[in-house]
């Protein structure tokens, strides 16, 4: 008997997300479910796509943005949606446009909510969580959004000098806006320890925000307070807190910061392991050598190389070398770090070999951590999920394909306790992409940051196509 679908993609190799090998199958897709995936020759549809030599997998799943407002203010978020991507974790390294606090757009790292168009007044925020998630829901992203209410922005909201430890009053505030967050629907709770307005916070205030994430089942994801020589002792308060707070947690962007710190992750992913014995715990990481933040004068120490991602007072200066500049101005690189303020930036500071090392890691997802407000982002925004399936799939082979897909859903999804999600099955949300395995890769690079990439042919949200190469 003739069955009918929507959507019938015909020809491919369904790589299901599971993480096993890819398999000839055709996927139906009917409204905005998956209806069949098998051999589908006696179906007909309204639309029949041939995608005979390319590769079929789910949406792909950002584990690790602060695409935050833009969801709002660009929900079609083109320079995701066209690298196959279908849902964003937002809110991440504790920062989080709700609930609202004093304006601090100032200090690093909200910096970040600072755009290139940003006004006199600062980028919105929100007196609370359930007013932030209405305006996703008014919006009406193209995207699926994952959100979490960020550590810094809830000591913003309740503290008069964030460079202290809350008092007991002041976390019980605390307390009370990751209630309000959770209950309205947030997903879990993050951190930036490596921060100003974070680092004195002590491991007791993080585990009391955590405890409350904890009872209605949310999930832990901190911006570590060392990613250099202190990593592993980041790594165990992590682990503890997790432990104690008895909740999941993801290490996010996970990586040896500075030359100093090169070679760790050699003892890094062993400690992570021998945690895991005992609780959840996974770590996301993009596919660059170069990190992008706030512009600090003491993380340029650290630094190889520091590129201008972008300035308010001095927007020129996007996309230029920090140490070209101070001498162009013939000052010192702390004195032009002073002029550009506030400002973004981004840091050449990691080893290809530890990168490497991460990404093969079976519980290394996949997360941009992309700016997007940047005049000149770094190439991660546009590049990261073709950047893994080219160079590190097809031409480094430091993963299989499989392998690959898997860490951008099945395994995210599986995490971030997405159902209906991450895996290519009847019954499933319709997030589709299908891409080229022989021609995919990133075109963004650091001098050009914002470009398309190849080999993405077709990307389908919640059974609509949105993007076509």
């Amino acid at each position: 008997m003739e069955k009918n679908c929507d959507i019938l993609i015909k020809g491919g190799t369904v790589f299901d997300g599971s993480g096993t090998p890819g398999v000839a199958a055709d996927v139906a897709v009917e409204g905005k479910l998956i209806t069949a995936v098998g051999d589908l020759a006696d179906w007909t549809a309204r639309e029949i796509v041939d995608v005979a030599g390319k590769a079929v997998a789910p949406g792909f799943i950002d584990a690790h943005t602060h695409d935050d407002l833009a969801v709002i203010e660009q929900p079609e978020l083109r320079y995701k949606v066209c690298q196959g991507v279908t849902t964003v974790v937002v809110g991440n390294c504790g920062l989080s446009p709700a609930p609202l606090g004093p304006r601090q757009e100032d200090i690093a790292p909200f910096t970040i909510f600072r755009g290139k168009d940003a006004s006199p007044g600062g980028a919105p925020r929100y007196p609370t969580f359930g007013a932030y998630l209405d305006g996703i829901k008014h919006a009406q992203p193209w995207v699926h959004v994952v959100t979490l209410v960020g550590h810094n922005t809830l000591r913003a909201a309740v503290m008069d000098d964030l460079f202290r430890p809350a008092n007991g009053d002041e976390i019980s505030a605390m307390q009370a806006h990751v209630e309000e967050a959770m209950s309205a629907g947030a997903d879990g709770f993050s951190t930036g320890l490596a921060y100003p307005p974070g680092l004195p916070a002590p491991t007791e205030e993080v585990i009391a925000l955590a405890e409350v994430t904890a009872s209605h089942g949310g999930i832990y994801c901190t911006h570590m307070r060392d990613e250099g020589l202190g990593l592993l002792d980041s790594i165990d308060e992590t682990l503890d807190i997790g432990r104690r707070a008895k909740l999941s947690v993801v290490i996010s962007h996970h990586k040896c910061s500075g030359k100093v710190a090169w070679g760790l992750s050699k003892q890094t992913l062993p400690r992570i392991d021998e945690g895991a014995k005992t609780q959840e715990v996974h770590f996301d990481l993009y596919p660059y050598t170069a990190s992008s933040t706030g512009l600090m004068a003491d993380w340029v120490e650290e630094a190889e190389r520091v590129m201008i991602a972008g300035s308010e007072p001095v927007p020129e200066a996007a996309g230029r070398d920090l140490a070209e500049l101070a001498a162009e101005w013939g000052c010192t690189v702390p004195e032009a770090v002073e002029r550009l303020h506030p400002a973004r930036a981004i840091y050449f500071k990691m080893d290809e070999a530890d990168l490497e090392r991460i990404l093969a890691h079976p519980r290394c997802m996949i997360g941009s951590d992309g700016l997007p407000g940047d005049r000149h982002p770094h190439p991660r925004l546009w590049g990261t999920f073709p950047r893994v399936l080219g160079r590190y799939v097809r031409e480094r082979g430091v993963i299989d394909l499989a392998t690959a897909v898997h860490k951008m859903t099945g395994l995210t999804a599986r995490v971030f306790g997405l159902e209906r999600r991450g895996i290519l099955a009847p019954g499933n949300i319709a997030d589709v992409v299908v891409f080229d395995p022989e021609t995919v890769i990133d075109r963004a690079d650091y001098e050009n940051p914002v470009r398309l990439p190849d080999g993405i042919e077709r990307v389908i949200i919640g059974g609509e196509v949105r993007y076509e190469h």
